[in-house]
């Protein structure tokens, strides 16, 4: 009896997330299934559209839900909470499964749901000495300040601005939820974001991070930390560095 239930409702479930390639379960009237395809596809739908409103307007309406329809069918997610879903369909488009859809599309949807993530986030900022010397002491780099690379001009996509192809020069954006608890986003140089990327990556006091930087870019040092003391300062004030570790810290 417990088999035939569990069979009955993944037939059930098949149907509902693919009735062309799927039968009907028998017993149940078509009517009742079509209100529970109606009802789920709706409330996905409803839910991606919200986390991806650019990403929707400049698909168009056939096409986006031509998208959410394939994701709904084929996409085996890997958790059960709505909350998460968001990242779901990033994985599914980056993955490349995602039939008849533009290049860029991975990438404006990633950079959409960056600002859900840091919305929602509740990490706690590290200790930190927020008058730090710059240069002497380990930075510290905020928690809620990412560093994005991007290929496309994902901050410049809209319905009636497609990108023709890919630039010459990659988007690098900072990406930061600030003390007004609001997410901005915010062009960056190379120099800056190679810095941010370091302090992601290493714990270094600001003068080894700018040495390090003007060895890979072939650069004096003397061009460069004068120059990157400025930068430091800069991302100080707008919270993106927090200050330095705490000696002892």
């Amino acid at each position: 009896m417990a088999e035939a239930l569990h069979e009955q409702l993944l037939r059930m479930a098949r149907h509902v997330r693919d009735p062309q390639h799927h039968a009907p379960p028998p017993g149940i009237e078509a009517r009742r299934l079509a209100v529970y395809r109606q009802l789920f596809f709706g409330n996905l739908e409803s839910l991606l559209s919200g986390a991806f409103p650019v990403a929707r307007a400049s698909l168009g309406t056939d096409r986006w839900q031509a998208l959410v329809q394939a994701f709904y069918a084929d996409y085996r997610c890997r958790t059960p909470l709505f909350t998460e879903m968001a990242g779901e369909f990033v994985d599914y488009l980056e993955a490349g499964g995602a039939p008849d859809v533009p290049e860029w599309l991975a990438e404006l949807a990633h950079y959409e749901r960056v600002e859900s993530l840091l919305l929602l986030s509740d990490v706690a900022e590290p200790d930190h000495d927020p008058q730090g010397d710059l240069l002497d002491g380990v930075l510290v780099l905020s928690s809620l300040a990412w560093p994005l690379a991007y290929r496309w001009p994902v901050s410049e996509i809209g319905p009636d601005h497609p990108p023709p192809q890919i630039p010459e020069q990659p988007t690098l954006i900072l990406a930061q939820r600030r003390a007004d608890q609001r997410v901005h986003f915010s062009r960056l140089a190379p120099l800056a974001h190679a810095m941010l990327r370091s302090l992601q990556q290493h714990d270094r006091s600001g003068r080894e991070h700018l040495l390090r930087l003007a060895e890979l870019a072939g650069m004096a040092v003397e061009e460069v930390v004068p120059a990157g003391l400025v930068l430091l300062e800069s991302l100080r004030a707008q919270g993106a560095v927090l200050g330095t570790r705490r000696v002892g810290g």
